[in-house]
């Protein structure tokens, strides 16, 4: 049904129907469900004010579980006579409900109201994710938090952490203490680095959990491991330097890498484990195994991409025997798509797509061996969610190389258009990964993150054919969320609105030609990011 005003709300579930006049919320009580109704009274408490909330209130709002009643992380809400009830099909869809009312608060001169309304919903897809790289530049335990928040306000589900990569090593291995002793003393920007102990791991998972997000821990392999050998110089190869890494490092002003110094560039492709040296599987095992102790979700990413210093027949020996380690875990192996060109990996393990959305042959057909394996893909077309590509080519922060990425680019897009030939039960979900390159606070992610974050939300969450699954009304309801995401503290890139190019058919062609990620174009611009928040 086609609203004759859509209520701002992103990703805008699959129905909703709006009644004549609203509730006001001068005087709030709610009941019902523990864990869910804590977090809301934080939430309303934040947002309405002190005083607001009140044991005798006379607008109620009640939170239920009722399992048999719709398919999985759904919600119903009903919003009328004084009373707001929630329902939610399980624990998650409950969450998720409470979600979209605080997205429905409105102030007008009158106070605070929602509006009259029944909305029933449940997402399209069961993995909704956002990735951040804490390897290039290390975010603690706060933000990562803040993050989290920014996420699950949106019905994301899970956090991809890139725990490890050439520029350092973020997560403690008691088996191996040096890899974050000394892997995790640098980053990109020749920074002190920093690493997560056990501990600020298990806080992170916590409040993961309480907003029903799952932690998805990557550990990059064989390539993206030069911060190993920091620690272990032995377990890694001598640096690949190529005509194109003296290029690139000689464009961005950059040092090459050299075996066992820490390196603070952006080069890719350079660094390889030891592939026939049978130490280099007892640190994998332990430190997978450690990890997968840490970490109750289902996944182990296990990276897989750009592995450039390690010949293919050795990337294929290699993966065939860790995603059987990681497997051994107990956990589904997860790697980008460049692995689907192995063919004997573990069963039913996940691929994560990464190139442009109109990949080329042999990307898509790597891609498509995971769906033909019994596995499934995670879909991040870099053209379209890499939320490190730059929203415009004046913005002061982000790269290039898979083209710009303006909010229109990010929201006109179908997943099922992406891989040819894999139909949508063979698409488990849709994530954007944040690259740290160009990033070191949580201000300037949140710059480059918001509001493209929310187009990928709507894309993983919303009925392909909803009424309201148009630019047009996304533009609207972006525009109508804007203040209130600022005042939360997010530094949103409000000039996103700006900007409506004319796009092609959305999964057909893309805005950049992603093929390694190593491309030029990695300006960072000269103004300053107060211009853009």
């Amino acid at each position: 049904m086609v609203l004759r005003e859509a209520p701002s709300l992103i990703p805008f579930p699959a129905s909703a129907r709006a009644g004549e006049g609203s509730l006001a919320l001068a005087s709030v009580r709610v009941s019902g469900a523990a864990d869910a109704a804590a977090l809301l009274r934080d939430d309303l408490e934040a947002r309405l004010g002190d005083g607001a909330l009140d044991p005798a209130g006379t607008t109620e709002i009640v939170l239920s579980i009722e399992p048999a009643t719709g398919s999985p992380e759904g919600y119903a809400l009903d919003a009328a006579d004084r009373r707001i009830l929630i329902v939610g099909h399980d624990a998650a869809g409950l969450f998720y409900g409470t979600r979209t009312l605080l997205q429905l608060i409105r102030r007008d001169a009158a106070g605070w109201s929602v509006p009259v309304i029944r909305i029933d919903d449940a997402p399209r897809f069961a993995y909704r994710g956002v990735m951040l790289d804490v390897a290039r530049h290390f975010f603690g335990v706060d933000d990562v938090r803040r993050y989290i928040d920014r996420a699950a306000d949106l019905k994301l589900n899970h956090l991809h952490l890139h725990l490890s990569d050439d520029q350092g090593w973020r997560i403690q291995i008691d088996a191996w203490p040096l890899l974050a002793e000394r892997g995790g003393a640098g980053d990109a920007g020749g920074g002190s680095g920093g690493f997560f102990t056990k501990d600020d791991y298990r806080e992170i998972v916590a409040h993961a959990a309480l907003r029903h997000m799952t932690v998805v821990p990557e550990i990059d392999l064989p390539g993206h491991t030069h911060a190993v050998g920091i620690g272990y110089p032995e377990l890694v190869e001598q640096p690949v330097i190529t005509a194109a890494t003296v290029a690139e490092a000689e464009l961005l002003g950059q040092p090459l890498p050299v075996h066992g110094v820490p390196y603070a560039g952006w080069s890719v492709g350079h660094s390889s484990v030891r592939i026939h040296d049978e130490r280099t599987y007892d640190l994998i095992r332990d430190v997978l195994t450690e990890i997968a102790d840490l970490t109750p979700g289902p996944f182990l990413h296990i990276g897989g991409d750009e592995c450039l210093g390690t010949t293919p027949a050795d990337f294929a020996l290699f993966l065939q025997r860790v995603s059987r380690i990681a497997a051994g875990t107990g956990k589904t192996p997860v790697a980008w798509h460049e692995a689907g060109a192995v063919a004997d990996l573990a069963e039913g393990m996940i691929g994560q797509y990464w190139a442009c959305a109109a990949p080329g042959s042999v990307h898509g057909a790597h891609a498509a061996h995971f769906v033909e394996r019994g596995g499934a893909l995670i879909l991040s077309p870099s053209d379209r969610v890499y939320l490190d590509m730059k929203p415009r080519g004046d913005f002061p922060l982000g790269l290039t190389w898979a083209g710009i990425v303006p909010l229109r680019t990010a929201y006109d897009w179908e997943p099922t258009a992406v891989v040819p030939g894999i139909p949508e039960s063979g698409i488990l979900g849709v994530e954007a990964p944040l690259w740290t390159e160009t990033v070191s606070t949580l201000r300037e992610a949140d710059s480059l993150v918001h509001p493209r974050l929310s187009a990928a939300a709507e894309i993983a969450w919303s009925p392909r054919h909803g009424p309201e699954r148009t630019w047009e009304s996304f533009h609207a309801r972006v525009a109508a969320l804007l203040d209130g995401w600022q005042a939360s503290g997010i530094a949103v890139d409000r000039a996103a609105l700006d900007d409506e190019p004319a796009v092609p058919a959305a999964g057909t062609t893309g805005t950049g030609t992603a093929t390694t990620g190593t491309g030029t174009g990695i300006g960072t611009g000269t103004k300053g990011i107060e211009e853009y928040a």
